[in-house]
């Protein structure tokens, strides 16, 4: 069974023109079973107000979940003087065909140098149902900032992806039907795709934490305990290709990804960069996997 994934950084739904539209976006990767968002929000008034991954959720008729690090208080009484309560969140998200059986929200390092703007970044962990069997998938947003500040995240994400499998996900050993409901253990799978924008080119050095030293990558086959660069699985070289719509045509400025565990690189089939797509800052990226 052919599984097609898609990865956007949707830029709170500000396209190229500068507008806000997320039925523009929803267009954009609607054929996706399968979809990681990034700077996805709820609560701000330059979009709205709206709580995009509810609306995506409905739109493109999906399982949803939605992870935020940055939350904080927008909330306001109305002319009566109700107390009318709202959070402004920015995350990311993870919409699936199949039934999402766990997820966490995972916070990253937070280590912006003096006197420079951050936020506080996540990645949101899903644990999907595919007919095949369950898949673990991130939605992740690495800082802009420096090399510096990617680093830390990344050691920490691979660790926290890496032991995912003995954390147990959402719950472990569970008998308690106050919690289970009925529901089995939500199974912790070895495989998974990391999916978002890590703010990085192949060039940086923060690219070998995830694929490896070049020196000891075997072709299309990841080193152990590494991942595989899907772009670079589907013949393209490493230093080719841009996923920001301002760099169209510049070689190496890929910075949204789909990183493989190496188990999965026999069936990954096909991956390419929506270069037409006007939705955001970013340009979405598809996958298709076979899972037989």
């Amino acid at each position: 069974m052919t599984i097609r994934f898609a990865s956007y950084n949707i830029q709170y739904g500000k396209g190229q023109d500068g507008l806000y539209d997320l039925e523009r976006i929803a267009r954009e990767v609607e054929q996706a079973d399968v979809i990681a968002m990034q700077e996805v929000t709820s609560g701000f008034a330059r979009s709205g107000f709206v709580d995009q991954a509810a609306w995506f959720a409905e739109r493109l008729d999906r399982y949803m979940v939605f992870g935020a690090t940055y939350d904080v208080d927008a909330s306001y009484r109305d002319d009566s003087g109700r107390l009318v309560n709202r959070r402004r969140r920015f995350g990311n998200a993870v919409f699936s065909r199949f039934p999402i059986r766990s997820t966490r929200t995972l916070p990253l390092p937070f280590l912006p140098p003096a006197d420079e703007q951050d936020i506080q970044r996540c990645a949101v962990e899903a644990v999907i149902d595919l007919p095949s069997g369950p898949l673990r998938v991130y939605s992740i947003h690495l800082s802009h900032l420096t090399p510096g500040t990617r680093m830390p995240q990344i050691a920490a994400l691979k660790a926290m992806v890496a032991s995912a499998p003995r954390d147990g996900m959402a719950w472990a050993n569970g008998r308690d039907a106050d919690w289970t409901e009925g529901w089995a253990e939500p199974a912790p799978p070895e495989n998974c795709i990391l999916f978002g924008d890590f703010n990085l080119r192949p060039a940086d050095p923060e690219y070998p934490m995830l694929v490896g030293d070049p020196t000891r990558r075997r072709g299309r086959v990841a080193v152990r305990g590494q991942f595989a660069d899907s772009w670079v699985l589907a013949g393209n070289e490493e230093q080719s290709g841009y996923t920001l719509a301002e760099w169209a045509g510049e070689e190496g400025a890929r910075i949204d990804y789909a990183f493989l565990h190496p188990a999965l690189v026999p069936a990954f089939r096909a991956a390419r960069i929506d270069t037409g797509a006007k939705g955001s800052d970013h340009l979405p990226i598809f996958l298709e996997m076979d899972f037989g």
